[in-house]
């Protein structure tokens, strides 16, 4: 399968972008994979906790299981894992590091808290209609996903097999202006 490349068309920092290698639909699987088992964990270890901590209190080893009280908090902390994950690892979650993945900004040379927080809401617009947002991977040029495009983000690969598109059009210049037509 032939490597795809980001393609800019709007501003600087686009030019700046163009040729990066973009991640494929599977590192970004495994990166969303690693992600949600490790926010999982933590979900389950902090509930458990907390149950633990009312049961003692109440002095009662019944505990309610009802999903209701739960959802609220449960979002709230799948939205902070994933704002922070991304801001803080500048576009590297855990998840992503184990993927050879990263977010890039498309406005801006770092993922700003503003930027991070949009894109972990844009993962419920993504899941939307049966995850047809994440399948929009397969339609768009520079294989942004909904949350990619409403963050204004795209994902490149960083693995060490990763070339940028530029660096290619320099090692192989006759490749490069066969395939551009003038």
């Amino acid at each position: 399968m032939q490597q795809r490349h980001f393609h800019a068309h709007e501003t600087a920092r686009m030019d700046a972008l163009d040729g990066l290698p973009l991640a494929g639909f599977r590192r970004r699987a495994v990166g969303l994979a690693v992600d949600s088992a490790i926010l999982l964990a933590l979900w389950v270890m902090i509930v458990f906790l907390w149950r633990t901590v009312v049961a003692h209190m109440h002095g009662t080893t019944r505990m309610d299981y009802g999903f209701d009280r739960h959802t609220a908090p449960g979002l709230l902390f799948f939205l902070g894992y994933y704002a922070l994950a991304c801001y803080l690892g500048n576009g590297q979650s855990p998840g992503k590091w184990v993927a050879k993945t990263r977010v890039v900004s498309l406005t801006h040379e770092s993922m700003g808290k503003w930027q991070s927080f949009e894109r972990a809401l844009g993962y419920g617009a993504s899941a939307l209609e049966g995850g047809f947002g994440f399948a929009q991977y397969f339609m768009h040029r520079n294989r942004q996903t909904v949350h990619d495009r409403i963050a204004e983000t795209i994902v490149v690969d960083e693995s060490k097999s990763a070339v940028r598109l530029a660096n290619v059009e320099a090692e192989e210049p006759e490749a490069a202006t066969s395939s551009h037509p003038v």
